[in-house]
This record gives C-alpha cells, structure tokens and sequence, in this order.
C-alpha cells in the first residue's frame, strides 16, 4: 500500500467519523420524506396542468362536432330550397370541422395518455411516501430507543459524561474528607501536646499536666475501690454458704 493511498484512507476514515458523528439520522429522514412530499405536489401539478389541456381539448372537439352539425343541417335546408351551391358550402365546412377534430382527438389521445401516465406515477408515489413515512416513523422510533439505551448502559457502567462527572466529584469529597480527618487527628495531638491551646482554657500547661494526673489517679482509687468490694462482697457469700 502507497504512503498516498494510506493516507486517503485515513481522510476518509476521519470525514466519515466526523460526517456520523454531525448528522442526525432523524433530520435526514424528516428531509427525505419533506423532498418527496415536494415531488408529490410537483407531479400533482403537472397532472393538473396536463388535464385542463385534454379537457380544453374536449371542449374544442365538442364545439367542432356541433359546427359540424349545424353545417349538415344548413346544407340540408338549402338543398330543400334548391340553393345546391349553399349546400356545397356547408358540406365544405362540415368537413372542415371533421379534419378539426381529427387533429384535435390525436392530440387529445396523446394528452389523455400522457394523464394517464401521471395518474398511476401519482398514485404509486402516494403509496411510496406512505410506506416511507411509516418506516421512517419506525426507524425513529427504534433509533430513539436505542439511544435511550445506551446513554442508560453509558450511565450504569461510568463511561456517560454525566457518571463521570459524579464519580469525580465523590472522589475528591472521599480526598478531601480524608484530608480534614488527618487534620483534625493532627490538631488533637498537637493540643494534647500543648504545642496548640484551647481559647476557651485558660489553665497552664502545668495546671493541665496535674488535673490529669488527678484524673487517672482518681480512676485508679476508684477502681481499687470498686475491686475490694467486690472482693468483700464474694467472701461474704462464700460465708454465707460454707455456714449453711
């Protein structure tokens, strides 16, 4: 493979990722069906114009059969009058208006084939954009569905923008709540150090290193305490049952 044709390649890969990535599938299909509606209504209008002229062309001939007509019975009666040269002129133009409608019935034929033509293109382009719009709408919704889908699985399984996000920000609460905790850890033994002392306490280091000695030696006397006579109290019952 050539550096160039690789290269093409890798354009082309990038175009079409860009081009799927900036189209909405929805809107084309929307666009899709609105073009065909447009040639819809085109081919209506062509018909439309198609038929006035095979319906002017009706007309023409009807108007030419009833000069026809009339020429036959004007000839009729001027023969009855004996004017022979009056009758020739209007059998004349009674066959004026018969080569008339000759013309106009081929042109009428073409016309009226030409309608036809239109009609049934109309009619199966009527049942084509039904058919598109009904897949379309099908599409869409399955489209939707889909997408719906796997924002959901995006969501579930942290790979979406918004789990990101979230699981960011738990992180950096988790980070920051152990920060504050070692904070508080290290605030506690710098003030049991004495390097920190309370506002509220007033006592000197000294005061406070001998109310803590007071308050374990308490501790200890009250336990003492505690253990003899519960001692005391154990002698006594095994008195009481010894006696017994």
């Amino acid at each position: 493979m050539s550096i160039f044709k690789h290269a093409a390649e890798i354009l082309e890969g990038k175009v079409n990722h860009f081009l799927d990535n900036a189209e909405d599938p929805g809107e084309s299909l929307d666009l899709s069906y609105e073009k065909m509606i447009t040639n819809l209504q085109d081919t209506k209008r062509h018909l439309a114009d198609v038929v006035t002229e095979r319906v002017s062309l009706e007309n023409q001939m009807a108007q030419a059969q009833k000069a026809a007509d009339k020429a036959d019975a004007d000839a009729r009666m001027a023969l009855g009058a004996n004017r022979e040269d009056l009758a020739r002129a209007e059998l004349a133009q009674k066959q004026s208006e018969f080569q008339k409608i000759a013309s106009l019935k081929e042109a009428h034929d073409t016309v009226a084939a030409q309608a036809q033509k239109l009609t049934d293109y109309e009619s199966k382009l009527q049942d084509h954009i039904e058919q598109f719009r009904t897949q379309k709408e099908v599409t869409k919704s399955e489209m939707t569905a889909a997408q719906a889908e796997v924002k959901a699985g995006e969501s579930l399984t942290g790979i979406g923008q918004g789990m990101n996000d979230a699981g960011e920000a738990m992180r950096r609460a988790e980070d920051r709540t152990q920060k504050m905790e070692s904070k508080a850890t290290a605030m506690d033994g710098l003030m049991e150090s004495g390097a920190l002392n309370d506002p509220l306490d007033s006592r000197s280091q000294t005061e406070k290193e001998l109310d803590k000695v007071r308050a374990t030696s308490g501790v200890d006397d009250d336990l003492a305490r505690l253990k003899a006579e519960m001692a005391k109290n154990k002698g006594a019952s095994e008195d009481d049952v010894t006696g017994s």
